[in-house]
């Protein structure tokens, strides 16, 4: 099979000048053992992280494909020894510790759910990472209430669009902070945009839950757009890792402050956060309630290019990588993964049409 492989991190210099810090490689293929699955992947979807372990600052965990990919959908080919409740054929999408920028990827069965009804197979690779995210912090985590207050940060990236969705279907109101361009976006899902640029969060919002992935420059201000008992919950620290707290103001506050992440727990969490996201989100989003916000596709070859787009923050919701189709001769040999050229070059496979409801 064929995968993009972390040849020089973006931080080599030298390597950034002739375009080879992601190549379209020729790998050997995965084989799933007892309680995994394998999946040849449709879609992948582009995330924060996978720019950060391409620059060598977030290493896979332990065990994990070498790849980029935290999340894909696609159709299972091979169920391992123990797997009950899939079968080969199987239209499925996953939440990955790596490996989903492949044409296949193994994964533990119990990280894997069906394909919402309504929704593409190509556009389910959107979900997976996003759901288990918004849903693990905001209910696990932070006990999000129906008429609760939620204030999100980057209220336009695939989780924010995605938060927004998801705590209106449980009756909150929501605001979202965002630059300018993106508010009618924001606002369109149901949020109160802020622009963080000109306008001061903590001054238009008593929030009872804040969902953060700015870290160290919000922390003073998320502390003062808490209501009395508020919960603030830190998924990143794109901003910056440090900060003063004032520990009085929390205690006054009564607050409660939790940090998360999603890719290194164990697997019997993640297995309990993706049973929890079954049940509870993808119901709404066969309801059409949620629906995955795409703002580009383009094939997996060119995944610098997604990194590339991912950047600059010019996007609104999720970038897709498409898999090339079977057979496509365009696709096999090893060649830097540039980018630059349009969002789908001839030969590469349109998304499936929709699935009835």
């Amino acid at each position: 099979m064929h995968a993009i492989v972390i040849v020089a991190s973006f931080g080599d210099k030298s390597a950034a000048a002739d375009g080879g810090e992601l190549r379209w490689t020729e790998v050997d293929d995965p084989e799933p053992g007892a309680g995994e699955v394998l999946i040849d992947v449709v879609a992948a979807g582009v995330n924060r992280a996978d720019l950060m372990q391409a620059s060598g600052r977030y290493p896979p965990p332990p065990g994990a494909p070498p790849y980029p990919g935290l999340e894909c959908a696609g159709r299972i080919s091979v169920v391992g020894a123990g797997v009950t409740g899939w079968e080969p054929g199987d239209e499925v999408c996953a939440l990955l510790a790596g490996g989903g920028y492949a044409e296949r990827v193994v994964v533990p069965a119990a990280c894997v759910l069906p394909v919402p009804r309504g929704v593409a197979l190509a556009d389910a690779a959107a979900l997976p990472e996003v759901a288990c995210t918004v849903w693990s912090n905001l209910r696990m985590v932070a006990g999000l209430k129906s008429s609760e207050t939620l204030l999100v940060h980057g209220g336009a990236s695939g989780i924010g669009t995605f938060a927004i969705q998801y705590a209106r279907a449980l009756g909150c109101e929501v605001f979202a902070t965002a630059r300018a361009g993106k508010h009618a976006a924001i606002t369109a899902l149901g949020a109160t945009a802020i622009d963080y640029e000109t306008e001061d969060f903590a001054e238009r919002v008593d929030a009872d839950v804040v969902l953060d992935i700015i870290g160290g420059p919000y922390l003073a201000r998320n502390l003062a757009a808490l209501k009395t008992n508020g919960r603030l919950v830190i998924i990143g620290a794109q901003g910056g890792r440090t900060a003063e707290l004032d520990l009085g103001l929390m205690l006054a506050k009564r607050a409660t402050i939790a940090a998360t992440t999603l890719r290194a727990r164990p697997l019997g969490e993640k297995a309990a956060i993706v049973a929890g996201v079954r049940e509870e989100v993808w119901p709404l989003v066969e309801q059409g309630r949620i629906r995955p916000v795409i703002h580009r596709r383009l094939p997996l070859p060119d995944a610098a290019e997604a990194h590339r787009v991912m950047t600059e923050s010019s996007h609104t919701g999720k970038l897709l990588l498409d898999a090339p189709a079977a057979g496509d001769a365009s696709a096999t040999g090893d060649a830097p993964a540039t980018g630059g050229g349009p969002a789908r070059e001839p030969g590469w496979p349109a998304p499936p049409p929709r699935r009835a409801t």
